[in-house]
């Protein structure tokens, strides 16, 4: 039941492989503009359409909804395409943009993610779907936000669903090897799907229960047609 076992090589391992996820297709990001005018930037900040609600704190937020083309409309600025950016890439554009069109004196541009969730399924506490205030979120943050692995589930074989510009990519990650860290799956993106698979032992564990139900349920069955005869 142990995660990271063995020696850890803290040299090894001190690097961090984060790469900052892009906008995809159906994602919602908040928009904030900034600029020497707040009067004038206050325009531009009127939000999108799209209301956000969940668990991770961002309730009664409203985002822009990248449509199927990878764009968003914007005060001005008209449709732009956002898709395949990070957040600082967007944000660089966007204050470009306000700039080049004489919209906005030294605009500065800061972009968010309002629907970064992840689904995790199989042997955990809290199955579900979860979305989180950061996007920098790593393979244990979300076990720990769905309650843990139950005392049953495989430790060293958790499937990682990812789907990437239309394509399904599947990883598998050990979580009582160290070298867990160096994987590109350690740290999510938006939309991962985490499958975490029971051990032999659960399936055994639960086939004896049934057979228990079974033989107590025949049991207390044959006791009362013994005694519904007998009484009578």
């Amino acid at each position: 039941m142990q995660y990271l076992q063995g020696t850890i090589d803290t040299a090894a391992f001190a690097n961090i492989n984060f790469i900052e996820p892009t906008i995809h297709k159906g994602d919602i990001v908040s928009i904030t503009v900034y600029s020497d005018n707040p009067g004038a930037s206050a325009l531009f900040n009127q939000g999108g359409a799209t209301a956000i609600s969940s668990q991770s704190g961002t309730s009664g937020q409203s985002g822009y909804l990248v449509s199927e083309d990878g764009t968003i409309r914007l005060f001005e600025l008209g449709n732009v395409k956002v898709e395949g950016f990070t957040k600082n890439q967007l944000g660089n554009l966007l204050a470009q943009q306000y700039a080049q069109k004489n919209l906005l004196s030294n605009p500065f541009v800061e972009v968010r993610f309002l629907n970064f969730k992840i689904t995790i399924v199989g042997d955990v506490n809290g199955p579900g779907v979860y979305t989180f205030p950061t996007d920098k979120v790593n393979i244990f943050d979300a076990l720990g936000m769905a309650g843990d692995l139950t005392t049953y589930a495989k430790r060293d074989n958790i499937l990682i669903v990812r789907e990437v510009t239309g394509v399904r990519r599947f990883a598998r990650l050990d979580l009582t090897n160290p070298s867990v860290f160096n994987s590109p799956f350690f740290y999510l993106q938006q939309n991962d799907m985490i499958v975490v698979d029971p051990t032999r032992v659960k399936a055994t564990v639960n086939d004896q229960t049934l057979r228990y139900i079974s033989i107590t349920t025949s049991v207390v069955s044959l006791v009362a047609i013994v005694y519904s005869i007998f009484s009578n």
